[in-house]
């Protein structure tokens, strides 16, 4: 499928249905690839969230799909387990697609993929999905790194805000399949005022620092690399 497939309107479909309390970037991109990140919080509970994430078919957008159904999606949550999709028997049999495959698997609290999605599974490139989830006083806090790298012949400035707005989407339909995203508290939108109002307006803050990743989902790991120190460990 071509990116205009794969990633049709992922624009307008993304303006339409973010709400709020979701918080979405590009963390970081170069010539060797991008990160891009998403949180929200749920009313639901961590073992809510995770029965949630194990029925993609459930939340995951059919319209990133090959298919064209959601119905066709299924995960195995188990390591080594597939996130896949059955293609329809078009006279020579049933086909079928694997998104990605599982890394990691931590019930209630962490789930890591490996797979490029969509036209970057095309491309000689690695990509790893990885969806934290945090208890909270109000349910459960979402957060969604999606790190890809290596070769590819889409322009990285390109690409990156199209598979953001694609990874953001599906964020927010977890959260919609569970209730909602639920708007910031009353401490986060402060907290998230107080940090822009005290930094400069022409300061271009460092990646983990930008507001909005910090308000909700304060205790989930940063999958950002952070740099050494000069002279090494």
């Amino acid at each position: 499928m071509a990116i205009s497939g794969y990633f049709a309107g992922a624009t307008m479909i993304a303006a339409l249905t973010f709400a709020p309390a979701a918080t979405a970037k590009v963390v970081d991109q170069s010539e060797a690839g991008f990160t891009v990140a998403h949180a929200a919080q749920v009313a639901a509970t961590p073992a809510d969230v995770w029965k949630m994430l194990r029925m993609p078919q459930n939340w995951w957008s059919k319209d990133h799909s090959w298919s064209g159904d959601a119905a066709n999606f299924w995960l195995d949550s188990q390591a080594g387990g597939c996130f896949c999709e059955k293609l329809p028997d078009t006279g020579a049999g049933v086909g079928s697609v694997q998104h990605a495959r599982v890394l990691f698997s931590k019930p209630g609290q962490l789930l890591r993929l490996s797979g490029a999605f969509g036209p970057l599974q095309g491309e000689a490139l690695n990509g790893t999905l990885t969806i934290q989830i945090k208890a909270t006083p109000t349910g459960s806090a979402l957060r969604f790194d999606y790190v890809v790298g290596g070769y590819m012949r889409f322009k990285v400035a390109d690409i990156a805000p199209a598979v953001d707005k694609v990874i953001g989407e599906q964020l927010i339909g977890l959260a919609n399949a569970l209730g909602g995203a639920l708007p910031p508290s009353r401490e986060e939108k402060a907290a998230t005022a107080a940090e822009a109002a005290a930094k400069p307006a022409a300061e271009t803050p460092p990646a983990e620092d930008e507001p909005g990743l910090d308000a909700a989902v304060a205790d989930l790991v940063d999958e950002t690399p952070k740099a050494e120190p000069e002279g090494g460990r």
